[in-house]
């Protein structure tokens, strides 16, 4: 679902001549899809089910060369380890961060990051949004190397 996602996110745009990336993630544990949560309430749900457990993120990138049609993907997964959390734990955490707008309610990148005890991946910036390495590579391919 992911990379379906990320694919059609870069074809739609209508931009001759560039290269137009696409992202997407989703989130999963114990077979219950995790979507963004919108809200506070659903957040809290979501959290204390995570709680003391573990959640796949799979994050794909797509990479549309709009000059020559080529598209390139890849889906990157990430297991994370959720700590044990108390209700003043999350609803601390949702007061403060606000992640409404993340799958799983956890931001990593900000104070989510102290509710995880563990991530297992290959590129560590897919629990984010966007798999940098997976896009790295992809923009060497195209021609645009970043280093």
């Amino acid at each position: 679902m992911a990379s379906r996602l990320a694919v059609l996110k870069a074809k739609s745009l209508q931009i001759p001549d560039a290269l137009i990336v696409g992202s997407d993630q989703v989130a999963s544990s114990g077979g219950v899809r995790f979507d963004k949560p919108g809200d506070h309430a659903t957040a809290t749900r979501q959290l204390r089910t995570l709680s003391g457990r573990s959640a796949d993120f799979h994050t794909a990138v797509a990479l549309l060369d709009t000059k020559s049609g080529n598209l390139q993907q890849k889906a990157v997964p990430c297991r994370v380890t959720f700590r044990k959390l108390d209700d003043r734990t999350i609803e601390e955490y949702l007061r403060r961060e606000q992640p409404y707008d993340c799958a799983g309610s956890a931001k990593a990148e900000g104070l989510g990051i102290a509710l995880i005890a563990r991530i297992d991946t290959e590129d560590p910036t897919s629990l984010i949004g966007l798999p940098l390495i997976a896009l790295s590579e992809m923009l060497g391919r195209a021609g645009l190397p970043v280093v």
